[in-house]
């Protein structure tokens, strides 16, 4: 019978080891064997290791002892400074690039406000490039000394190949954002949807930090969907990402329709257009301001406005009832930056996922809604790297030269 190869092994042990220390410490390494399930010589010999790499750091507790040893209780944590990495998140209006520590605490972080959905990728990619070198520079470091770059933005991404197959925010297709963005800069860079992102900063910063499976639901001009099970996210093929606009709401015999034609922020100003038109003149150019002009005029009582707004919660409402029949998570976080924060909005999708539910999941899963700011997103994106380099094999030089099987390593390590 084949064994296990022996270098993965260590590599998903010291994963593990390392994830604990993140989630729950200072812990000590009696703590550390009860988290993993590892035995106590196992957890020993890693922490051993990562204390010679200086990836973690000790904390002697005096006014706790070990029963029978009379020694001060040694507890572990991660040492901040152990590694920087970068996050960066792509909107249709803005880049905010962010620069965080070996814990994920943001260190420094920026805003460019710009229209890239009207750029080039060429162009993105000079941007990004150098908001990525100023946001290091004003953090008081150099780039030699960035471990990683994650890049987030909405659409269909293939995390595994570096490529971006479509978004909203970049007018062309099969983008290799990922490779050009590591050449500019001679740091590994990754992309990933954004909204992935955003469910790995609520495992570990937020509301679902407890939690091993949730589902995170994305409101914007496109449908974004996060899927975290058994404590990793949920991807397709080659990495692939999935996207919850091109969710079908009918079958092709009875008209079709995806979710996003009826349910994201595009579709519904593209559906409340008639009606905005005469209010102070022509209809916003920014789709941000006719956001807010529609929200206004339906919470004033302007029914046509408001009936617009429930279309589109009530299908997606109807949306996420079929994907908590079919994964039952405990929690699902709805998210956005305009539509979800309107009544008109929200409440007929709570009603609409009560209403389709059936009734042995109608108390299963509890709907939050979050708004989200810039800053949550790029931590997502620097938790990203930081988990590919929680999973890495380290030496006592750093991280491990690609060889030995590292890259399944990592495979197994990361989300």
């Amino acid at each position: 019978m084949k064994t296990a190869d022996p270098e993965l092994m260590r590599a998903i042990n010291r994963f593990h080891v390392m994830d604990a220390i993140r989630r729950f410490g200072p812990v000590s390494r009696v703590e550390i064997t009860e988290f993993t399930a590892l035995s106590p010589t196992t957890v020993s010999a890693i922490t051993a290791a990562l204390l010679d790499d200086r990836l973690i750091i000790p904390e002697h507790v005096g006014a706790v002892r070990d029963l029978g040893r009379g020694r001060p209780r040694v507890m572990l944590r991660l040492n901040p400074e152990a590694a920087h990495v970068v996050g960066v998140k792509l909107a249709s209006d803005q880049i905010t690039v962010a620069v965080a520590n070996f814990c994920g605490e943001i260190l420094h972080s920026l805003a460019l406000p710009v229209r890239i959905d009207r750029q080039t990728a060429t162009v993105i990619a000079d941007l990004v490039e150098d908001g990525v070198r100023r946001c290091v520079s004003d953090a008081g470091l150099e780039l030699s000394g960035v471990s990683g770059i994650c890049v987030g933005l909405p659409g269909v991404v293939e995390r595994a190949a570096g490529i971006c197959r479509q978004s909203p925010v970049l007018q062309e297709r099969d983008v290799p954002f990922g490779a050009d963005l590591a050449a500019r800069l001679g740091t590994p860079a990754s992309i990933d949807s954004d909204v992935n992102l955003a469910a790995l900063a609520e495992h570990w910063f937020g509301q679902a930090r407890g939690l091993n499976d949730f589902l995170v639901v994305n409101v914007e001009r496109s449908l974004g969907l996060g899927i975290l099970h058994n404590g990793e996210l949920f991807r397709g093929a080659n990495g692939l990402s999935p996207d919850l606009g091109d969710f079908m709401l009918r079958a092709p015999g009875e008209g079709g329709g995806r979710l996003a034609d009826v349910a994201s922020e595009t579709a519904v100003l593209a559906d409340a257009e008639p009606f905005l038109k005469g209010v102070a003149g022509d209809v916003p150019a920014r789709p941000d301001r006719a956001m807010a002009a529609l929200i206004r005029r339906a919470e004033a009582g302007d029914g046509d406005c408001a009936r617009v707004l429930a279309r589109a919660g009530e299908s997606l409402g109807f949306a996420i009832a079929n994907l908590i029949t079919l994964f039952a998570p405990p929690k699902v976080i709805v998210s956005g930056r305009a539509m979800t924060a309107s009544d008109c909005f929200i409440h007929p999708l709570r009603a609409a996922v009560a209403a389709s539910l059936p009734a042995s999941l109608a108390d299963v899963s509890d709907i939050v809604v979050r708004e989200w700011s810039d800053r949550i997103w790029v931590q997502g994106a620097a938790a990203m790297t930081l988990r590919d380099l929680y999973g890495a094999p380290w030496g006592t030089t750093g991280p491990a030269p690609p060889a030995r099987g590292i890259g399944a390593a990592q495979a197994g390590g990361s989300a």
